[in-house]
């Protein structure tokens, strides 16, 4: 099936700024393809429903070929730690 590599980091970023109410769609933060992550594209957080998400589609390593599509959305989850 393969595996890929994601770098959350710039994910938790957008999260330290505290942002909130923004116009739905908007976009905060593009993350271009690099050795470090398996993008085939770049990727883009954004406000989506009074969330802040982040797409991405990676490119599969360890196999023939292939691509998996994601979405990274931040839970509360209560008793959680913080990040």
């Amino acid at each position: 099936m393969g595996d890929a590599q994601i770098v959350i980091k710039p994910f938790l970023e957008v999260h330290k700024l505290g942002l909130q109410e923004l116009p739905g769609g908007t976009e905060i933060k593009r993350v271009l393809p690099t050795r470090e992550n398996c993008l085939s594209e770049e990727s883009r957080i954004f406000y989506h429903n009074g969330k802040i998400v982040q797409g991405m589609i990676l490119v599969l390593r360890n196999v023939q070929c292939g691509e998996v599509e994601i979405q990274l959305e931040r839970i509360k989850i209560s008793g959680g730690r913080r990040l």
